[in-house]
């Protein structure tokens, strides 16, 4: 008995948790289970016939997230029988076979490196009456042969790379995703120029560790290569990248996002700490003069480049001097957003076993002053743009109280958060439109424009999320690249972007 009534089409439900290249891999799900004949459950379905969790196994507590979503399936799971759920992403893969026996409720549980077989890992559960479990150790078949149901008709994440070859000792993501695999150039295009066909305005590149791509086939400079080679398609009118790892910014990728009109004025870098002591416990292969150094040259070549980070609290062995270092590199290098976390045990890891473990209520502490210093410094920065003309690509979802508010909201070319009012427009403006329109308040965290828009183009991006329409690709090329000449083929943002 299935819960699906007789001659319908199974439903299916993706739930993400982590990074921007699980978002790009739930995409990849959704794509492969619509493919096999599912359709996406309405949002208020409590009981589609197949629940997959995406997961991801960065944070301390994220099993306790995932076994108690799991828990609280199961009763729904018990009175609908032929229910199926499964489990996926870096926590399937560090776990294993201990996620069916601490919840045998669960059907399937798949690796990183194997989401090609979730469709039919789910009809052979379905047919022995049994859970599945099947794990790889090293990728087979890049995620971008397979198909994808895109989530967005404006914005699309399109991955570079998988893996990561840096051993960051409180990172866990390179035993889960393994070592770096690149696309190549041609295959990575091919998808851009696929999504720019469909009416998608803005492209984001993803990697592990976006800026390292060509140490495969061994060139240094081929992101930089890849961020100019967008500039030529038509049509492409945004290009993001994350995350690169400050060890391997190069000049050539400087000039590249200055000189590539469509390649964005932003720059998502993670610092994680400024200081040197700390980033040499951490093995990161930098210190705080070279990150700054960076900062420099970008703010020299792109005065207006808006620069983000990621900053971790509290790791062990911190001291209050190494804290007070990283205050005076968030001030110095003057960050419109940081993403800041407070140092967690991930087992598995180098750091998880360091002497030094500091008391949470001393990470706590600092974490709250880093907060406020970052907030200062953002809202400072924020408040030099008002007055300003931004042009904004309007998005869905990024205003939690646009409803109450009457504004609509979006991204500016530099990636801050843009509300807006609407004007004589309103009912007229879709998501994936372009709008310009006068900063009269900054935040923190975003801007206000409360002015009608002093332009308004509609585009085809808009045309498709009007007619509720999503782009929907196919499985770019059939292979992995392989060192040397070219060969056969292959992206926030997998495991974890922030390295």
């Amino acid at each position: 008995m299935t819960t699906a009534a007789a001659g319908s089409p199974r439903t299916y439900q993706v739930r993400t948790y982590g990074c921007q290249m699980n978002v790009h891999d739930s995409e990849r799900i959704s794509g492969l289970l619509e493919d096999a004949g599912y359709v996406r459950a309405a949002e208020a379905d409590e009981q589609p016939d197949v629940v997959v969790f995406n997961t991801c196994a960065v944070r301390e507590n994220a099993d306790n997230r995932l076994y108690g979503n799991l828990g609280h399936l199961r009763p729904v799971k018990a009175k609908h029988p032929g229910m199926q759920i499964a489990v996926g992403g870096c926590l399937a893969q560090k776990d294993r076979g201990d996620i069916v026996r601490k919840a045998p409720w669960v059907d399937v549980v798949f690796g990183t490196h194997n989401i090609g077989s979730l469709p039919a890992l789910l009809d052979r559960a379905r047919h022995n009456a049994a859970a599945e479990v099947e794990i790889l150790e090293s990728l087979e078949v890049f995620p971008s042969t397979l198909p994808t149901r895109r989530e967005s008709t404006y914005a699309g994440w399109v991955s570079i790379s998988v893996g990561c070859n840096n051993t960051c000792t409180f990172c866990i993501v390179p035993s889960l995703r393994g070592k770096e695999k690149d696309r190549r150039p041609g295959d990575i295009l091919s998808e851009v120029r696929a999504l720019a066909d469909s009416g998608v305005l803005e492209v984001t590149l993803l990697g592990q560790n976006v800026n390292s791509y060509g140490v495969e086939f061994g060139d240094r400079y081929a992101f930089g290569k890849l961020l100019r080679a967008c500039g030529d398609i038509d049509g492409l009118e945004r290009v993001r990248f994350t995350s690169p790892h400050p060890k391997d910014f190069t000049d050539d990728v400087i000039a590249a996002m200055a000189e590539t009109p469509n390649v964005c004025h932003s720059l998502h870098m993670p610092l994680q700490s400024g200081s040197d002591d700390v980033l040499r416990a951490m093995r990161r292969s930098y210190r705080s003069e070279r990150y700054l150094g960076i900062i420099e040259k970008v703010r020299a070549a792109m005065p207006d480049a808006a620069i983000t980070t990621d900053i971790i609290v509290g790791f062990p062995g911190e001291t209050e001097a190494d804290f007070a270092r990283t205050l005076d590199v968030v001030r110095e290098a003057r960050f419109s957003s940081a993403f800041t976390f407070q140092y967690s045990k991930r087992p598995g890891t180098p750091a998880a076993t360091m002497d030094g473990q500091l008391p949470k209520q001393v990470v706590q502490e600092r974490y709250e002053r880093l907060i406020a210093c970052v907030e200062e410094i953002t809202w400072a920065e924020n408040k030099k743009l008002v007055g300003e003309t931004v042009e904004v690509l309007v998005a869905v979802g990024e205003g939690r109280k646009d409803e109450r508010t009457g504004r609509m909201s979006g991204r500016a070319r530099d990636g801050r958060l843009v509300h807006f009012a609407t004007g004589d427009l309103a009912g007229r403006i879709r998501p994936g439109d372009i709008v310009h329109t006068v900063v009269t308040y900054a935040a923190p965290h975003h801007l206000n424009a409360d002015g009608a828009p002093v332009a308004h183009r509609r585009t085809r991006a808009g045309d498709a999320a009007e007619a509720g329409q999503v782009p929907r690709t196919p499985g770019v090329l059939l292979g992995l690249p392989t060192i040397g000449a070219p060969a056969v083929p292959p992206a926030p943002v997998g495991g974890c972007a922030a390295h």
